[in-house]
């Protein structure tokens, strides 16, 4: 049996838990995979830090417009209404409030909702944070999409996180290959779990003492 999910397949999953009229940002890699599989009988409005709310998915190819870009200069497309606004008024809208979901990549999530999603610290990393910082704070939930392993094999859930850190305790909701995990005052909570994986199995990967929420196990 399978041990994981596609990253198009978890992209649906996180797609189907977000509500109608929610505002949500979707972060750069494989966040932007969300906008393909959007409910269509929901109204989900995409922002984008670079200035844009009412963001579509990919356009065709060879129908790109070089002025409708992500914040990972990835080509979009925008909805009927969408708005274009300055860079500022951008970061005025994560930050004051105002995006009831952010979808983000990370290098390491601790069980207390600690998010590393900006830099490794290699000399070569990324010199500044960006606006994952103004994403994780100001968005009322944050769901992170990662693969449960790191490429050398190490978990990226972890008990602390040893990388330079985003923002604390913010994180709402991790999406893995493996399971889905909620972020609870007592640890961390599996509430999906995908192929044959187990809770038990999961907590020897993690090397975290894991909570058993799921439909079974609650």
């Amino acid at each position: 049996m399978t041990t994981r999910i596609s990253r198009s397949e978890l992209a649906a999953h996180i797609a189907a838990a977000i509500g109608e009229g929610e505002i949500v940002n979707l972060g750069i890699g494989a966040p932007t995979l969300v906008a393909d599989h959007l409910p269509a009988d929901r109204e989900i409005i995409l922002h984008t830090e670079n200035g844009m709310l009412g963001m579509g998915g990919r356009p065709p190819a060879g129908q790109e417009d070089p002025d409708l870009i992500n914040a990972g200069k990835e080509p979009v497309t925008a909805k009927p209404g969408a708005a274009y606004f300055h860079h500022a008024d951008s970061f005025a809208m994560m930050r004051g409030g105002h995006l009831d979901v952010c979808v983000l990549g990370a290098f390491q999530v601790s069980e207390h909702g600690d998010l590393a999603n900006w830099s490794t610290g290699e000399p070569d990393a990324i010199p500044a944070v960006g606006g994952a910082m103004d994403l994780a704070l100001g968005a009322k939930r944050v769901f992170v999409m990662t693969d449960l392993l790191a490429r050398d094999g190490s978990s990226k859930l972890v008990s602390q996180c040893t990388y330079p850190v985003t923002a604390l305790n913010c994180v709402s909701r991790v999406y893995t290959d493996r399971a889905v995990f909620d972020v609870t005052g007592d640890g961390l909570a599996v509430i999906t779990l995908f192929g044959d994986n187990t809770v038990a199995e999961l907590s020897d990967l993690t090397g975290l003492t894991l909570i058993d929420a799921t439909e079974s196990g609650a």
